[in-house]
């Protein structure tokens, strides 16, 4: 894994300019991937009225060591990982859009951020979508984060025999962002390989249209 610092590494933004949108949505990338690659979901989701942000990992990795390793195997990155989730949702509130009009999205590895980050970071966000992901850490992990969701909607999707991610570590991860006052919505599709399905792509859709049309005018 490079050592450079994910600070140093650009967001990429496309959609509607931040200063027109009254939405938007930050875009995780997976393992070996990139910020152009997850952007490549936007189309599909075929939303009006979206900025999106989709910041780049150092190296195309978050992290190097699996999500359910020992903490202390992952940094510095996961924390520089996490702070430019933050650093990226900033942006888009100096742009005019606020938390709670952004969704947090990822897929895999991103998967994982975004969800870790909500869950640390807790309070009301357009939503939080995590495609193939769980919260980070080993098992037996503390999840008393403090704050509260206040009633953000949470998805999570993932197969039942996902190589990457053990199908426990999903419902655990539910539990926990219900717990901590999430929405949640869990979907597990039987026998999918490690990927993106259309289902999921239409319960992004639908909560993309939701939060658009309530969304601030702006």
């Amino acid at each position: 894994m490079s050592e450079q610092s994910h600070q140093s590494q650009p967001i990429i933004v496309a959609g509607l300019p931040l200063a027109e949108a009254p939405a938007a949505m930050v875009m995780i990338h997976g393992r070996g991937a990139t910020a152009e690659s997850i952007l490549e979901l936007a189309p599909e989701f075929d939303q009006p009225g979206f900025a999106y942000l989709a910041p780049q990992a150092a190296g195309n990795t978050w992290y190097p060591q699996r999500f359910i390793a020992p903490l202390a195997s992952n940094e510095p990155y996961l924390s520089a990982a996490l702070a430019k989730v933050g650093e990226t949702l900033r942006q888009a509130a100096a742009g005019g859009i606020p938390p709670e009009q952004t969704i947090l999205l990822g897929f895999s590895q991103g998967a994982c951020l975004a969800l870790e980050f909500a869950a640390r970071n807790a309070r009301r966000y357009g939503g939080v979508v995590a495609l193939s992901g769980g919260l980070i850490g080993p098992d037996g992990t503390p999840r008393d984060y403090p704050g509260s969701l206040a009633g953000t909607p949470v998805f999570i999707g993932c197969s039942d025999v996902d190589f990457h991610i053990p199908v426990e570590r999903v419902h655990h991860s539910a539990e926990v962002m219900a717990g901590l006052g999430g929405s949640v919505t869990q979907r597990i599709y039987p026998g999918m390989g490690h990927t993106v399905n259309q289902d999921e792509i239409d319960f992004v859709k639908e909560l993309m249209a939701q939060l658009g049309a309530t969304a601030t005018q702006r």
